[in-house]
This record gives C-alpha cells, structure tokens and sequence, in this order.
C-alpha cells in the first residue's frame, strides 16, 4: 500500500512538473511574439547555451571512451581508456583517449566527434541517401587533411570504451568474491565454525538462490546449475551497483549487455529442452481445430521468453538513471525560467533524486533476483515435463 503511493505521489509530482514547464515555455512564446524579453533569451543573447535535458540524459547513459565524473573550471575530471582503431590505410592504431582532448585534437588523422564540433561545423545537417546523419558524436572519424572528419572511410573501433572496462572491472571483482569465500569454506569457516567477515553477507545470498531458485525449477539436479545461477545473480548485481556510482557507466542499462545474457539463457534452454517440451509447442494438447492457431503461438512464446528478459532488465535499469537526471535538470529548467525558483524548488527535487536513488539500489538486488529466477523457471520447464517437474518440485521441498 505504502508503495503504491509513493509511486502514484512521485507520478503526480512528474506530471505537474511537465505540465508547469510546458505552459511556462507557452507563456514564454507570447512573451517573445509581445516583444517582451525573458531571462533565457537574455542569456542566449550573451553567449549561454540552452540546457538541453534529453541530450544529458542521453551522454549519461550511453557508452563513451572515458570515464567523465564533472568539468571544474573548464577542465575535464576524467579517466581515459584505450582507444584500438583499424582502417585500411592505416592499419592498426592504439592510444588513451585523452589524446584527442575531448575533441578538440587530431590524433594519428582520427577525431572523437563532440558536440562543440558538430554545432561548430553544422555536421548535423550531413545526411545520406536515406536522410540519416552522416556524422555522430562520440563516434571516431578518419579526417581529411583540413581535420574535417569522412564518413567514407570505414573505421573499425575496437575500443576499450567505459561499458567494456566496467564488466571487466565487475568480472574481477566478482572472481576475487568468489575465489576468497571459496578459501574460507576450504579452510573449514562455515562448516565446522560460524561463516565470518563477507562470508556473513554472501552466504544468504548463496542459500537464497538455493533454495528459492534452484530447488524449485531443477529439482535433484539443482546443484549442476547453481555456478551458472550464482554467477548470473552476482555479475548482474555488481553491475548494477557500480552503475549507480556517479561517472560510471550504465551497464545494465545497455541492450548489448542484456541482449547477451538473454541469449545464453535461451541456448541453455534449448540445449536443455525434451522431446515433451518440443512435443508440447509443435502439438499443444488442444483441439484439432485449435491447433493451427496455437503452433505458432507457442513458438513465437520460445522467442518472447528471452526478449522478456532482455528488455525487462534493460527498462528497469534505464528507467531509474532517467528518472534522477530529470529531477535535477528540472532544478536547472526551473532556475532558467526563474532564479527565485530554482532555487525554492531545488530542495524538493534534490530530495526526490535522493528517494529515487534509493529505491534504485533496492531495484538493482530485484532485477538480478528477477533476471535469474525466471532464467532457472524457463530451463526448468524445457528440461522436465509436467508431471515430472511437480514431483521433483515436492521432493526438493521435503529434503
């Protein structure tokens, strides 16, 4: 109950606050077509740029080839990854990122596309054939002699980028995790003595998976996919915890990622699917007449399975990183509008990104238990038959 308010106060408050912006931004036309002059037109008058909310939230959670945390007095606070690009013509080219000093530079006749340059160059009005942009920032370009960048010229970036140093990052520490809890149980901690230090934290976690996940899909056989389960579970938390970090990269929130895992679930489940399961989708035990309506149905299921799981995580973790950037630069939108204003209400909206956040740490334990536990629910009704399954789901109770 208490949540469903939360949710339905905290969709009211978004609400307003797009309704009051957009009859501000009405009142700022005809303020404009009456010759009356504002605070942002005065502003861009004077060389400031408009904020634009979608293209933060956008730079914030798409990839990138450094880690950016803030800009103090017009120098970048970042860390730059290694940038590996292969053209043609030049063969193989590895360098740090910082190298192109945010766009700004040449280096080896490749440019990183920021945003300064494009507006600078009007590249957004390059188009193709089909009308699409030719240019994109944050994408690297071969350039011509003038350092004006070519689309014609394929270059292949095989760039550590932000999104790629992070599951490496999340990798290590999740082998270190592992490999030290391993040590403890090897030692006789946990099993002869009460578990101790991070072995306390884990080891719910552990037997939580156990026997809310594995037991009741897989039955005796639980304990052939509890390395596979654990590791899901864990890589997916890690992720989603480093993710909230400020400056770091939205992993999860990215449909490569959780397009890969979608797809491992759903080799397992095809790797491990009986002759009933196949039998159950290519002859359901409906009617006849029914039949050529449900065929397709359940195998159009055996693909929606996976785009369930994929989407599902990816929504969620997005949606969270949008909906704390939208407070804050609704503080900025406000402040445009009226100084008085930004400031009175950026409390309010700082306590609402505060709140947002939280619950986005609560989200991050949800969507790894979520992503896992339907992973173990759909192999467990591929691997066994009806029957079977409740059998086995009975006897795993009782042990």
């Amino acid at each position: 109950m208490t949540t469903g308010s939360m949710k339905s106060l905290l969709v009211a408050v978004f609400s307003l606050s797009i309704l009051f912006i957009s009859n501000a931004s009405r009142a700022q036309e005809k303020g404009k077509e009456d010759g009356q002059v504002n605070e942002q037109s005065e502003s861009q008058k004077k060389g400031k740029k408009a904020l634009d909310p979608s293209k933060i939230i956008l730079e914030h959670i798409a990839d990138g080839h450094d880690f950016h945390f803030a800009i103090v007095k017009g120098v970048h606070v970042s860390i730059p990854l290694p940038v590996i690009l292969y053209s043609s013509g030049k063969g193989f080219s590895v360098f740090m990122s910082s190298a192109f000093h945010h766009g700004r530079e040449v280096h080896y006749g490749y440019r990183l596309l920021e945003e300064s340059y494009v507006e600078a160059h009007d590249l957004e009005k390059e188009k193709n054939a089909k009308g699409q942009p030719l240019f994109k920032e944050g994408k690297i370009y071969a350039v011509n002699a003038e350092g004006m960048p070519q689309a014609d010229i394929a270059v292949y970036d095989f760039s550590l980028t932000r999104n790629v140093v992070q599951m490496l990052i999340s990798l290590v520490i999740l082998v270190w995790i592992m490999v030290a809890i391993a040590k403890k149980y090897g030692r006789g901690h946990g099993v002869v003595t009460a578990p101790s230090g991070f072995q306390n934290a884990v080891e719910p976690v552990i037997t939580f998976v156990r026997d809310e996940v594995a037991k009741p899909n897989f039955g005796y056989s639980y304990e052939r996919y509890m390395p596979y389960l654990l590791s899901l579970f864990f890589f997916i938390l890690i992720n989603n915890l480093i993710g909230l970090i400020p400056g770091t990269a939205n992993v999860t929130g990215n449909i490569a990622f959780t397009g890969i895992l979608g797809i491992l679930s759903f080799i397992i489940l095809v790797g491990k699917s009986t002759k009933h399961y196949w039998g159950h989708i290519f002859n359901p035990p409906v009617p006849g007449g029914i039949k050529p309506i449900m065929v397709p149905v359940e195998i159009l299921s055996l693909f929606t399975k996976p785009f369930a799981l994929i989407i599902r995580l990816f929504a969620n973790m997005v949606s969270g990183h949008i909906i704390i950037l939208s407070f804050i630069c609704l503080i900025f939108i406000f402040g445009a509008m009226n100084t008085a204003l930004g400031w009175g209400t950026s409390p309010f909206f700082i306590l609402l990104s505060v709140f947002i956040y939280l619950i986005e740490i609560l989200v991050a334990f949800i969507q790894a238990y979520i992503f896992t536990n339907l992973t173990a629910v759909f192999v467990g009704e591929a691997m066994q038959s009806g029957h079977a399954k409740e059998e086995e789901h009975h006897k795993a109770e009782l042990v």
